[in-house]
């Protein structure tokens, strides 16, 4: 499973959605970020921790609640989160809806797993932009990260430069909107003032390929910008055959087909209020 490794971060690529979990060891302590998809990856993932981990301590940060990044949260019961306060004050019927589609997954392929499957308690609940949290010289600064979903959190981790950024600046997948394409355009234009502000030295996407390089987040940034501006411009004209070039090329066409017409479907609802 492993895509990239260095001194300081380990990242895994599932099967799935070319979905990243990241493992980061610094001397004060080991972060885990949205371990996922089969039980055997997971099981590939705690044991990379417990092989490194020594007596660090354990956190489990969660870029976003989408069932697929939450999925791997009862594999680790002694570790601490950090997550949003959106993602942590979700009502309980949200919460549950999660579980079900987690549960419903496995039913569909049969998958067993050997721990709980539960919502994320929150031990560290993140609201606003630049709060910050200090584990002895490992310094957590996040940054909400709203539109792909409601509740989502960037977090740049220094002295070493790694930005997380959940479901943005993926170099497999155009925008995949379920919130709102608003919060969506100013989410991903935080990127400019982090690069100001951080070193960036490591971007990680949740799905596809992490870059080193800022050219190449700012081309993912302006592609994103690009496909959002377009899709309103096809939505206003009642085009959606025409919105289907801002596709064309994609990795996987059958599948982000779907995920495409989700997006027209919302950006319909935005122009009609």
């Amino acid at each position: 499973m492993i895509l990239w490794k260095d001194e300081t971060i380990t990242l895994f690529r599932s099967s799935l959605y070319e979905t990243i979990s990241s493992v980061i060891m610094t001397d004060d302590c080991i972060i885990v970020v949205d371990p996922c998809w089969l039980p055997h990856e997971i099981d590939e993932i705690k044991r990379y921790v417990a092989g490194v981990r020594q007596n660090r301590p354990l956190y489990l940060l969660f870029t976003h609640s989408d069932f697929d990044h939450i999925i791997g949260y009862g594999a680790f019961p002694e570790a601490k989160v950090i997550a949003s306060q959106t993602f942590d004050c979700k009502p309980n019927q949200e919460k549950e809806r999660i579980i079900e589609e987690i549960k419903s997954f496995d039913d569909e392929y049969y998958v067993t797993r050997d721990y709980h499957i539960s919502y994320p308690e929150v031990d560290f609940p993140i609201k606003g932009d630049e709060q910050s949290m200090q584990i002895g010289k490992t310094k957590l600064t996040f940054y909400q990260a709203t539109g792909h979903n409601d509740d989502g959190l960037f977090t740049i981790i220094e002295p070493f430069g790694i930005f997380i950024a959940g479901d943005y600046f993926s170099d497999v997948e155009f925008p995949y909107i379920y919130f709102n394409s608003k919060e969506y355009e100013k989410t991903i234009s935080k990127l400019d003032a982090i690069l100001t502000r951080f070193n960036i030295q490591l971007l990680v996407t949740g799905h596809g390929n992490p870059t080193r390089i800022h050219s190449e987040m700012k081309n993912r940034q302006q592609l994103s910008l690009d496909y959002i501006e377009k899709m309103r411009g096809f939505v206003k004209g009642n085009d959606e055959t025409g919105s289907m070039q801002l596709i064309e090329g994609c990795k996987f066409p059958r599948n982000m087909k779907k995920f495409h017409k989700q997006n027209y479907s919302l950006f319909e609802k935005e122009q009609s209020r």
